[in-house]
């Protein structure tokens, strides 16, 4: 295959993750902890709705709850109930049904409704932790701790103000950019200890000045039992079925919030080049919202019916809608965010396509195709790429989330954080290298 400038093949040879090498801290116990805590979340985000932080969200506090945690959720009104979670949400706001994605003018009295509804929740659970989520969910976590005299964990998953530049809701260098900067500086100060979930995070908030001792990095993590290849050979063949795509085509799959800052139209642009080039290629991109708004875009494809847009995907049938695939794609430009969907598409051992960001070679240890960001041309020559050679990345793909994102190695990682924030820091050593293990690049 011919050299396309802004592809590269990533390397094995990549040098280890800082991540692997960030102090821990463990209890001297060899369990972390008999204790079962009470543990508050504070989730400023129209839960649950089928995407990124929100399966962060849920995945943790199911963990949580199967090592015997009692965990409650303070939400917005808005969001679907999910049975095995205790979900306690603000005020009803008649006029406001739909799930609020990033970035709204709606979010200030959202925010002020989940307050009320957290403090109310707080003097009722009587919480030993509380955990905030985003930054919206540390400031309100913040005064409810300081008024039960509780400690704060932050959960932190980009900066709030990059995300807002982001999806236009800002604009650089105005007066709003340097009030929301002031503002996410002084949030970060309230928690005694944060979490980011991608060591890019980690160099954000040391940038901005955290003190490393309050950073304690935990990435996601993967329901490795639930993205399972192995069980999934009967739903990819019924998928392939109900969307019209033969058994011997090949496949690439995005599942995903739609969005330019996602690289969703970058994504298009690269399935025209690549349907034009291969005509047993169908590229199926699975997610919401804008779902019509885009499909429109790839009404001008060179072969139609080849770009697929299913549109929403419940979390329960993410892993049957990534069984169809032969490689997966992560165009996403925003290089503030951490991308948990590397995760699952690696956990179904699909051969992966992604923007070169610090936070995707973390994720990839040196597996994978790594693109320029918003480069349609070099996204087209790494799915080329991964296609070829593809099978060969499969298994390890897989071994490498087995091994190191499963939640039930992050979750220890979380319930440490929680005892640190209770204990003396007296009680802690660091933690041995070798337990758990920790992810490299090699």
């Amino acid at each position: 295959m011919t050299e396309t400038p802004g592809f590269v093949k990533a390397s094995r040879d990549t040098p280890p993750s800082r991540w692997a090498t960030i102090p821990h801290m463990r209890s001297t116990n060899s369990s972390v902890s008999p204790r079962k805590l009470r543990i508050l979340m504070v989730a400023p985000t129209s839960f649950f709705a089928d995407y990124g932080c929100h399966v962060r969200i849920y995945e943790e506090a199911r963990a949580l709850q199967a090592r015997g945690h009692r965990v409650r959720i303070c939400t917005y009104h808005n969001g679907n109930d999910l049975p095995e979670l205790d979900i306690r949400r603000s005020v009803d706001v008649p006029w406001l049904k739909r799930a609020e994605v990033g970035s709204s003018r709606h979010k200030a009295y959202l925010d002020v409704a989940l307050f009320a509804e957290t403090l109310r929740q707080a003097i009722a659970f009587k919480p030993d932790v509380i955990h905030g989520h985003l930054h919206e969910g540390a400031l309100i976590g913040g005064v409810v701790a300081r008024l039960l005299r509780k400690p704060l964990v932050f959960d932190f998953q980009g900066s709030l103000t990059e995300e807002m530049l982001d999806h236009g809701f800002i604009r650089q260098r105005g007066r709003r950019e340097r009030f929301f900067r002031r503002l996410e500086r002084f949030i970060d100060r309230l928690p005694a200890t944060i979490i980011p979930s991608s060591d890019a995070g980690r160099q954000h908030l040391l940038r901005t000045g955290t003190s490393s001792g309050r950073i304690e990095l935990v990435h996601d993590g993967v329901d490795t039992c639930r993205f399972d290849p192995s069980a999934q050979a009967t739903e990819r063949v019924s998928v392939r079925q109900e969307l019209g795509i033969p058994e011997h085509a090949r496949v690439v799959v995005y599942l995903g919030l739609l969005a330019d800052y996602q690289g969703t139209s970058v994504l298009i642009d690269a399935a025209r080049k690549l349907i034009a080039r291969d005509e047993n290629l169908y590229v199926v991109i699975a997610g919401y919202p804008g779902a019509d708004r885009y499909a429109a875009q790839a009404v001008d494809m060179p072969r139609r019916g080849r770009v697929l847009f299913p549109g929403r995907v419940p979390y329960e049938r993410a892993p049957a809608i990534l069984s169809i695939g032969d490689v997966a794609v992560a165009p996403k430009i925003s290089t503030t965010e951490s991308n948990g969907k590397l995760f699952n598409y690696m956990a179904m051992g699909l051969p992966v396509v992604a923007t070169d960001t610090p936070t995707n070679r973390e994720i990839l240890g040196g597996l994978g195709h790594l693109v320029t960001p918003g480069d349609a041309d070099a996204l087209a020559a790494g799915v080329e790429c991964a296609l070829l050679d593809g099978d060969v990345e499969r298994s390890a793909l897989r071994q490498r989330i087995v091994d190191f994102y499963s939640w039930d190695e992050r979750i220890v990682d979380i319930e440490i954080v929680y005892l640190r924030a209770l204990a003396p820091r007296t009680e802690w050593t660091e933690r041995p290298e070798h337990e758990p293990r920790r992810a490299s690049a090699d």
